[in-house]
């Protein structure tokens, strides 16, 4: 009998939440981090309505709702101009909240499900997918140790490991740019994003809960803006908006690119989230089409595990067919935002013939919240 019905490679948010729903469902479940500490890095903040509903699932809606700022609307803007402006519905709201608290929250309620599922300082070294159960070689904090589970999911990242050596591929999609992105006290900040299309490139602006902004800057070419300086600088230039930043507040800089698994399981291992498919971040779809992904693999495996050979078919469809759908969207929002020499960073026929109208408005929503997942 293998040590577990399902090991999970990575505690990002996307495998702490598929950790929480097998649990749940009574499965016996190890996620097994390298990390020692959680990942305090600032990045993703959106929380969707498929994300929303993920994380009910989970038993976690009511305590996000709790500390997560709801956003009133969103506009577009372009030379000091407002295009179009939205409000967002109360069955489709869109939730701030810090990645690090989304992962604190999914953490704790592992824990309370499971005291000891979560393993931190464990790093998968291997793992062997075949036979009737999956062998992992992993090296705990006490030396190496082989584990044995019906099912492992591999959640460990764009760069995953496992899933290079398993050679499952990685095929690039179109959509790449780069971006530099900071967060700025603001006491007096409402909870709108704005959206800045402008011909040296787009600029957007997020609420954060406790007050202050995210602001993300798309880097031209030539651009180097991982200064305070710089980045203030072109925010100043493109919206006319002066940043008070601290000296300190460096910008991260990083680049937005997109690729999916040329397969996506192998045996009983499966790739689940940025394992299986990179998303450009623009719209805050990547974590939550993760939780999507997360829960139609939840039904799948609880369905068949313990003893059966989970069917990975219905799976494998759904995520590919997400992906495909979600990957156009960013590669469009992503040459939307691109600098322009002539003319505002906006479809020239919205501008001339539906300025403040469904199309225009409709574009906008889908830079600020991902629909029809």
């Amino acid at each position: 009998m293998p040590d577990h019905d399902v090991l999970i490679v990575g505690a990002g948010p996307v495998g702490l939440l598929l950790a929480c729903l097998l649990t749940q469902d009574g499965l016996r479940v190890v996620v097994c981090e390298r990390r020692t500490d959680a990942d305090t890095r600032t990045r993703a903040i959106g929380i969707h309505r498929p994300g929303l509903d993920a994380l009910e699932a989970a038993g976690l809606g009511a305590e996000v709702r709790a500390e997560a700022l709801r956003l009133d609307g969103g506009e577009v803007r372009s030379r000091r101009r407002t295009l179009a402006s939205l409000a967002f519905p109360p069955e489709r709201p869109v939730l701030i909240l810090p990645q690090p608290r989304t992962d604190a929250l999914l953490r704790a309620r592992l824990r309370a499900l499971a005291p000891d599922a979560l393993r931190s300082g464990w790093a998968v070294r291997a793992v062997d997918p075949a036979g009737e159960v999956v062998r992992v070689a992993v090296d705990a904090p006490d030396g190496p140790r082989e584990l044995a589970a019906s099912c492992v999911v591999v959640a460990d990242g764009v760069r995953s490991r496992v899933r290079e050596d398993l050679g499952l591929g990685w095929s690039r999609r179109r959509g790449r740019a780069t971006y530099a992105m900071v967060d700025v006290a603001d006491a007096e900040t409402d909870a709108r994003a704005v959206l800045h299309c402008e011909p040296s490139g787009l600029v957007e602006s997020f609420p954060l809960p406790g007050g202050g902004r995210r602001w993300v800057a798309r880097q031209g070419a030539g651009e180097q803006l991982g200064t305070p300086d710089a980045f203030r600088s072109a925010v100043e230039a493109r919206t006319g908006i002066r940043l008070e930043l601290a000296d300190d507040a460096r910008p991260t800089v990083f680049e937005a690119a997109q690729h999916v698994a040329r397969r996506t399981s192998q045996g009983r291992v499966v790739l689940l989230g940025d394992a299986a498919h990179e998303i450009s971040p623009i719209g805050g779809q990547g974590m939550n089409l993760g939780w999507t992904d997360a829960v139609r693999l939840a039904r799948e495996l609880a369905r068949s595990l313990p003893g059966g050979m989970p069917d990975l078919t219905g799976y494998d469809r759904d995520l590919r067919r997400a992906t495909r759908i979600v990957q156009r969207r960013s590669a469009f929002y992503m040459s939307m935002g691109a600098p322009a020499p002539i003319g505002v960073a906006v479809p020239r026929e919205l501008v001339i013939r539906t300025m403040g109208t469904r199309p225009l408005r409709r574009w906008s929503a889908g830079l600020i919240t991902m629909r029809g997942l």
